[in-house]
């Protein structure tokens, strides 16, 4: 029987990565990063490369801008549409469960 051991780093909303860290989580090269940060994917604080700093949702946001880069040949313009809108469903869709949640009580 073969089995896989998986690892990884749980992180929190409080969590901040540097550029190295997003890069290396992502298998990408810098470049890749700043590109995003450019489109407008991704939102880092601080004022230049070096100082920028990520929260744990830039690296999901990263991670599936790299999914949809990857897969489905999607290039940085589309990507940025396709996270906002997929941010966009998902705020509706908390709204339905909130409307719900009201709805039963």
């Amino acid at each position: 029987m073969n089995e896989k051991t998986l690892s990884g780093t749980l992180l929190d909303e409080y969590t901040e990565l540097s550029p190295n860290d997003l890069r290396h989580a992502c298998s990408q090269r810098a470049e890749w990063i700043i590109e995003l940060v450019e489109e407008g994917v991704l939102e880092p604080t601080g004022s230049d490369y070096e100082q920028w700093r990520f929260s744990a949702t830039n690296l999901q946001r990263a991670r599936t801008a790299m999914r949809l880069q990857r897969d489905l040949g999607v290039n940085l313009a589309g990507i940025a549409v396709a996270l906002d809108l997929l941010d966009e469903v998902e705020t509706l869709r908390a709204r339905l469960r909130r409307f719900n949640t009201e709805q039963d009580t």
